[in-house]
């Protein structure tokens, strides 16, 4: 009888070898309920990806048994070196073993023993019932596995190894792989092998005499006098490190190899994960057999292309009985500054949209631009006519190009859904389609193609321009309407409707107005930098002694590692670390990380500001024009993209003096910046009521100054500069759980004083660690946490309401109220600034947001009222129970700016 399994193709997954790589290869992601999820959205794209195009037909995940294991026993240095599980890691692990239950994929596990030996049982056994196995690992101990059934897949580099490519990297054959590391040792799971025993070395000894009994047996035999000496003295470790090294593959197994056939997804379960960890693509994905998270009722749609005289009568006429209704504006640019009207989109009933076209194809029908304008100038002027749509400040930008200005700004669905969900991974029209209605939208690509051959709105036929920009309209109609009704069933309308609604004409105005850059200024700084870089370059050779990919931190590590003998200070599952902080605790023993990190810090200035800004100047407005983003942060923060102008950096010479190149707009004008003098711990003083804190900022004391007289018991002109530099790091720190260990860090001290520091901080302050437990305690039982106007972050993950370690989702709490707080005090700073600006017509503008600071243009002869109207706003923006501050400063450019 044939074997039914010959043939099959085994994928074995060695999980946390995976898991290790994405999470050290992603940057920090976290999911709409403030967990962290970078970890499971690499695993889970690489568990797809294996599926879908490896195509294997059966597939097992392999796991570490928890807690010591049998190797620790026979050499307790085992793997001594390597750190503790990341924080934000631990909590990733439950949940990527869901997934792999959605997926249905066993994981199977041994006590005592490590996925290794998992593997190489499970791989013994696949082979010996007829399949081809594929081991995902990037662990160099799975090379011993090889075989003709049998290689190693590397996802990252999508590669296979099998016996030839073993054979061309270390030169040896598979049934040499254990004997080989026996000699060479493994850094990473500190196992010993024999000093000066390289690759090389081992390769030649095994080339040599066969196997590591035998080199040990021929020592004297070996090359060179201290080799010789070792291969004698260290016989026992390499014997030791055979051992270590040798994976177990006779594990008492439970296989069962129907269960891990590759079978069909859980839809369900999967859709349901994927929106709980904010993974809308997956979700996307598994949603045709899952419920919809929101009721929806199947709406049939209809669409009218408006291209006459006699129609756009008619449409006219009906539209100006409408009080609400949705418009979408179709146009040549995704630039709102340089964007004119292609076509325009209507919609005020479910499944009816409008479209009339103002530009197209030539031969093809269209109304004219100018007089279509001029006849929706009246409606879109009128504050009482309440306008809806996605994303609708680039529509009010672009209608201000065109001379409009919409006044009656209603539901943007895009806001609306982000107060609902701030933790969601997208607000754009397509997924809100998607979970408010069960809608799968046209896209994009369908109507202008990609790459070199798409085509301009301008170009697409007109009946396909108007089916997909009624679409648009159509839905952004209905989802304003569920979002509404949302808001206000969740107590958020308030929230919408006085604070976010009016931001978005605040951010129009700083938007479209932009701010203007000194281009030569710009270009004297790149060539400086340029300069610098050269010789940076020329320094770095020097220091390391021969030239080498200064970009590659492969390359780097070898410098610094193998041929300076620097400390490897962290590793990770490829070797070890060139990261900024590695590189910064290196720097007091060589000149070269130093090196590297000044190149690192100029090569990115130039890139991302002083060669990229002049690319961004409008050729029109001869302004940059950034953008103000609402719906990013889910703190509630705004932020600032092409370009982010919010990021430009402020710890060295070089960043700073990149703000020279902003400049006023208008001759005889100057900046002016307003910066809320510690806003945070404001906050903190407000929701705490600390009577020791509040004290100390209503005698408008310097808060750290304070705090160290404090910590220390020493009068306030007693406290030096360590002191307070102390008291500081304290001071900020507590706001975000920082541990003793963190504080440690950032002072250089140790950490037990810096354990004192924080325990005699809360003995000081005692109502600030109350209150932070009340806090957590709110957080655990509404499931959300809550700014000081009720915007929501929904949280989950509050492991404990008590002492002060915190956990990911316990810091994301504390943050999302302090932090949200302050971010709602400013943007209701920002409304009261820019309405009072409008009301008495004075001239001064309001330019740039940077989190805690405004930054204005003003004539000089109205700088000081300016000043005393930007105070006024911002220190009275909201009541709080301890006075708020303002900081100003006024110059010729934003760089140059000094306290008034």
């Amino acid at each position: 009888m044939a074997n039914p399994l010959m043939n099959s193709l085994l994928y074995i997954i060695d999980s946390f070898s995976l898991i290790f790589q994405v999470y050290h290869g992603i940057p920090a992601m976290t999911g709409p309920k403030g967990q962290p999820t970078n970890a499971v959205f690499g695993f889970t794209r690489d568990l797809q990806a294996i599926r879908d195009v490896k195509q294997p037909t059966h597939l097992i995940c392999a796991m570490d048994s928890p807690g010591p294991g049998v190797r620790n026993e026979w050499y307790p240095e085992y793997k001594a070196n390597r750190s503790e599980m990341p924080e934000d890691l631990r909590p990733q692990i439950p949940m990527i073993v869901d997934v792999i239950a959605g997926f249905g994929t066993p994981v199977i596990q041994s006590d005592g023993w490590e996925a290794d030996d998992v593997i190489a049982t499970l791989v013994r056994r696949a082979v010996e019932d007829g399949f081809d196995v594929r081991v995902v690992t990037s662990d160099k101990d799975a090379r011993q596995l090889l075989g003709k059934q049998v290689q190693v897949y590397n996802v990252r580099k999508d590669t296979f190894m099998d016996e030839a490519a073993l054979a061309e990297d270390w030169g040896i054959r598979a049934d040499q792989v254990i004997d080989f590391q026996s000699l060479v040792g493994d850094s990473v799971d500190n196992v010993p092998g024999v000093p000066l025993v390289g690759p090389k070395k081992a390769q030649a000894l095994l080339d040599k005499f066969g196997t590591l009994d035998e080199v040990l047996a021929n020592a004297d035999q070996a090359p060179g006098e201290k080799l010789r000496e070792n291969l004698k003295n260290f016989a026992d470790q390499a014997r030791m490190s055979r051992r270590l090294v040798t994976l177990k593959n006779d594990l008492p197994l439970d296989i069962d190899w129907e269960q891990a056939r590759v079978q069909a997804p859980d839809r369900k379960k999967l859709f349901g994960l994927f929106q709980e960890f904010g993974f809308r693509r997956f979700a996307e994905q598994m949603s045709d057999s899952a419920s919809p998270s929101a009721e929806t009722v199947s709406v049939e749609r209809v669409w009218e292309t408006i291209d006459t005289e006699r129609k756009f009568g008619a449409f006219l006429k009906s539209l100006t009985n409408q009080k609400s209704f949705c418009v979408d504006l179709e146009t040549t640019s995704l630039r709102a500054t340089q964007a004119d009207i292609v076509g325009w989109a209507f919609s005020w009933q479910a499944g009816h949209g409008y479209y009339l076209p103002v530009d197209g194809p030539p031969g093809q029908k269209t109304l004219d631009a100018n007089k279509v304008l001029d006849a929706f100038r009246p409606m879109l002027e009128d504050p009482d006519v309440e306008i809806a749509n996605q994303n609708i400040k680039y529509d009010m930008q672009v209608l201000r190009r065109a001379g409009v200005e919409l006044r009656g700004v209603g539901v943007d669905p895009m806001v609306g859904d982000y107060l609902l969900d701030a933790g969601a991974r997208s607000h754009n029209l397509e997924s809100l389609a998607s979970r408010y209605l069960d809608h799968r939208m046209i896209p994009i690509s369908e109507l202008i193609g990609r790459g070199k051959t798409q085509k301009k709105m301008f170009e697409v036929d007109v009946d396909k321009a108007a089916e997909y920009a009624a679409e648009d309209a159509d839905v952004a109609w209905q989802l304003a309407q569920k979002i509404a009704a949302a808001l206000k069933e969740e107590s958020l309308w308030e929230l919408y409707w006085n604070l976010e609604r009016p931001l978005i004409c605040v951010l129009v105005d700083m938007e479209f107005r932009g701010v203007c850059v000194d281009v030569e200024e710009l270009g004297r700084q790149s060539e400086r930098a340029g300069a610098r870089l050269d010789e940076l370059i020329e320094e770095i050779y020097a220091e390391a002694g021969h030239e080498f990919n200064i970009d590659s931190p492969k390359q780097l590590s070898v410098v610094l590692f193998d041929e300076l003998k620097l400390p490897v200070v962290k590793k990770t599952k490829t070797g070890a670390s060139t990261d900024q902080d590695v590189l910064e605790r290196l720097s007091s023993q060589h000149p070269l990380p130093a090196l590297i990190m000044e190149h690192r810090r100029l090569s990115k200035l130039k890139g991302t500001y002083l060669d990229s800004l002049p690319e961004m100047v409008n050729p029109e407005t001869g302004k940059i024009h950034a953008s103000f983003n609402q719906v990013v942060a889910a703190t509630g923060r705004l932020s600032s993209s092409d370009p982010n102008l919010q990021n430009i950096p402020i710890r060295t010479e070089e960043g700073r003096r990149v703000r020279r190149a902003f400049i006023p707009s208008e001759l005889g004008w100057k900046f002016m910046c307003a910066d809320y003098s510690q806003i945070e711990l404001r906050m903190l003083s407000h929701f705490s009521d600390d009577p020791v804190l509040q004290a100390a900022f209503r005698e408008g004391a310097d808060i750290h100054t304070a705090v160290a007289a404090e910590v220390f018991g020493v009068n306030a002109d007693a406290v030096d500069s360590d002191m307070r530099r102390v008291a500081k790091a304290v001071n900020f720190g507590v706001i975000y759980g920082q541990s003793p260990f963190g504080l440690a860090a950032t002072l250089g001290i140790g950490q037990d004083e810096a354990a004192c520091f924080i325990e005699d901080y809360f003995k000081r302050y005692a109502k600030v660690d109350q209150y932070f437990q009340q806090l957590l305690e709110d957080v655990l039982t509404k499931g959300y946490a809550e700014t000081i106007l009720g915007r929501r972050r929904a949280i989950t993950g509050i492991r404990s309401t008590t002492g002060r370690q915190r956990n990911m989702p316990e810091r994301t709490a504390i943050n999302s109220v302090i932090q949200g707080s302050a971010a709602d005090l400013i943007k209701q700073a920002m409304i009261n600034i820019h309405d009072r600006l409008e009301d008495e017509k004075r001239p001064g503008q309001m330019l740039l947001q940077i989190h805690d600071e405004l930054v204005f243009e003003v004539p000089a002869d109205e700088v000081e009222a300016l000043i005393t109207l930007v105070k006024q706003e911002m220190e009275q923006a909201l009541p709080l129970r301890v006075p708020l501050i303002v900081d100003v400063k006024t110059g010729d450019n934003w760089l140059d700016v000094e306290p008034v």
